[in-house]
């Protein structure tokens, strides 16, 4: 826990081994109770059967005592179970061994570039948001008067850009992933299995009226999909994709990158998923980092991969790179997608398990993740990218078959 610089894991640490002591010492206290009352009932009624009454009466008069006590002693009990299952949530997972040491985003390794930032001309330095505006495919104002601020809305081309695009990283994962449409309003329960609750609760859209969230990802549901259950190892790995909408109160990013489509409330994604065994996970995550990249590679796209650091690690992350696309428009990298290992941190919470080839006992998967292609930054890149002198935009030729037989965006 020392490699993630935070000095806090020590004094929460402490607290849940202090927390951890005080229950046990309670939960024994608890049995014994029971214990006690449940003899003190049996001495009640053999005393009652050989008419000793009084003395059975004060026996049952011992018995009540007893119980109130243990009722104190009970609720005590549930009162340090709710505080250390708070704070042990919001331990977060210890790093790999092959995760980078360093203290922040700024000691993230570049571990491959594809492409020259500095290549493009002048009429590539536009901004997405100013030429879907000319083009008339990005009408955010209209979004603002719909559903407030940090929404967008993409017409005509634009609408059927961002649609294609999630086709396009849907069909070139079905070879191996089951495709899975699952439901966009998730249980508490289920947030909290993939590290979200309660640590990130602000940044997430509530039901509260039906005490459901909106999902910031497809992971969520499709983490929990075998909640509670044991898998088979031959089963494994399992694999699984979804294209969502996805929703994301962003309340640490107020006034932070939110023109165009570069931060937004709502957005579409499509996610691949897997549950894995120990041993099979390394190749998995090169597996799902490859897929991701082989996307982006498609599209043409100027791009690079950084290994994440254990400074920067999130919270539930074993070991994580992140895909970054340059956008000339705005002369920035842009995450585009993030593939991580959680090794049995979910899993663990979520209580999935499998069941070793010959074994008797079972034990706890590990789990994986990456965007296929998460829509709006790779959107608002293509446009940068593909933009001709004229204001014109060109469309990658990998989805040409997406586009009903458009091949650009003409100008206007």
């Amino acid at each position: 826990m020392g490699r993630r610089g935070q000095p806090e894991l020590v004094e929460q640490l402490a607290e849940a081994a202090t927390l951890d002591e005080r229950l046990r010492a309670l939960a024994s206290e608890r049995d014994d109770l029971r214990q006690r009352i449940n003899e003190a009932s049996q001495e009640v009624g053999a005393l009652m059967r050989a008419g000793r009454r009084d003395e059975g009466e004060a026996k049952r008069a011992e018995s009540r005592a007893l119980g109130d006590k243990e009722s104190i002693v009970a609720t005590d009990v549930a009162t340090v179970e709710a505080a250390l299952r708070d704070v042990l949530l919001r331990i977060p997972n210890v790093p790999s061994d092959l995760a980078p040491d360093g203290a922040d985003e700024a000691d993230n390794p570049v571990v491959k570039a594809v492409g020259d930032p500095g290549a493009f001309g002048e009429h590539h330095r536009v901004p997405h948001w100013e030429i879907g505006a000319q083009l008339g495919i990005l009408d955010n104002e209209r979004a603002v008067k719909i559903s407030g601020a940090m929404f967008t809305l993409q017409r005509g081309l634009g609408a059927t850009l961002a649609r294609a695009l999630c086709q396009l990283a849907l069909d070139r994962n079905a070879d191996a992933y089951e495709e899975v449409r699952p439901p966009t309003l998730v249980t508490t329960a289920t947030l909290t299995a993939t590290g979200q609750l309660p640590k990130f609760a602000d940044d997430a859209f509530a039901v509260e009226r039906d005490d459901l969230w909106c999902i910031p990802t497809a992971e969520v549901p499709l983490t929990s999909l075998a909640a509670g259950e044991v898998l088979e190892e031959a089963e494994l790995p399992v694999r699984l994709m979804a294209a969502t909408s996805c929703y994301r109160r962003e309340a640490g990013s107020a006034g932070r990158d939110t023109r165009g489509m570069l931060r937004a409330h709502e957005f579409d994604k499509v996610e691949i998923l897997a549950y894995a065994t120990p041993a099979q996970a390394p190749a998995m995550l090169d597996e799902i980092l490859g897929r991701a990249e082989a996307t982006i590679a498609a599209l043409g796209l100027t791009y690079r991969i950084i290994e994440i650091c254990t400074g920067d690690l999130g919270q539930s992350h074993h070991r994580s790179f992140d895909i970054e696309v340059w956008a000339p428009g705005v002369g920035a990298w842009l995450e585009v997608s993030s593939c991580s290992w959680f090794s049995d941190y979910q899993a663990r919470r979520a209580n999935i398990r499998y069941r070793p080839a010959g074994a008797k006992g079972t034990e706890i998967v590990h789990t994986l993740n990456g965007s296929a292609l998460a829509v709006p930054r790779v959107w608002a890149a293509i446009l940068e990218t593909y933009r001709r002198p004229d204001g014109g935009v060109d469309l990658p030729e990998v989805l040409h078959p997406y586009l009903r037989g458009h091949t650009e965006i003409p100008p206007r």
